[in-house]
């Protein structure tokens, strides 16, 4: 699949995907805000970028308002935001101990775009580096725990969804997964764990689902209650 990024004044980020099989345009906005947009594999980009601009008021409606991150939001399991005064010109930002620290040039405040910018690309970083230590030691405990086995499993940030399984059971996990709670992240990996034997979202699967995971009804609408986001 063929895939564009670029920035739109107005709109922000778009990502335009080539599709072999897709017939229409379709379009959707990601949870960090994000718009995609599905083209057929023979159309041009400049097909999908003039349909975005068409549906610009849309756009503006449907993309969700996020809350700033604020001195000491945390981060992961160990970290946490940490707002300071610096003395250079421009913003520079660092991962020392338990702190994501975000030095500030005197004169720009803590909730500005550019800092707010800064403080979700170093904070997504400290995640990846949380979730690489800890995700995939808890991926092979329960696998063993419950009899499963994978192929491999991958670290990504990822916009839409938690986790995905291949045919080829090649496991990927957000690392966004670190800012939910210990029994969602079981969950997830729970949940890519039994789409190594039952891929479709059918009874068969839900029914392993609550095989391996009896609160997994409580669980499923729990996770619903959370998003990918810093």
């Amino acid at each position: 699949m063929a895939v564009k990024t670029l920035e739109l004044e107005g709109i922000g980020t778009v990502s335009l995907h080539k599709r072999r099989g897709a017939r229409h345009i379709r379009l959707s906005i990601t949870h960090s805000g994000e718009v995609r947009v599905t083209l057929p594999f023979w159309a041009p980009y400049q097909t999908g970028i003039a349909f975005v601009k068409t549906k610009a008021d849309w756009i503006q409606e449907q993309k969700p308002v996020l809350a700033p991150v604020k001195q000491g939001h945390p981060v992961g399991k160990a970290h946490h935001i940490a707002y300071e005064s610096g003395q250079g010109t421009t913003i520079s930002t660092r991962i020392t101990g338990n702190e994501v620290r975000i030095l500030l040039p005197v004169g720009t405040r803590w909730d500005s775009p550019e800092a707010q910018k800064a403080a979700n690309s170093v904070g997504i970083r400290a995640l990846k580096k949380e979730a690489t230590r800890l995700l995939p030691t808890r991926l092979e405990t329960l696998a063993k725990q419950h009899g499963y086995d994978y192929q491999s499993v991958a670290i990504k940030q990822l916009k839409g969804r938690w986790g995905s399984c291949s045919q080829q059971k090649e496991i990927v996990l957000n690392c966004f997964l670190m800012q939910l709670p210990w029994e969602l992240i079981d969950y997830v990996i729970l949940h890519e764990l039994a789409h190594t034997r039952v891929m479709a979202h059918g009874p068969v699967f839900w029914n392993e689902m609550k095989r391996i995971t009896p609160t997994t009804d409580k669980l499923r609408k729990a996770i619903k209650l959370h998003k990918p986001v810093l």
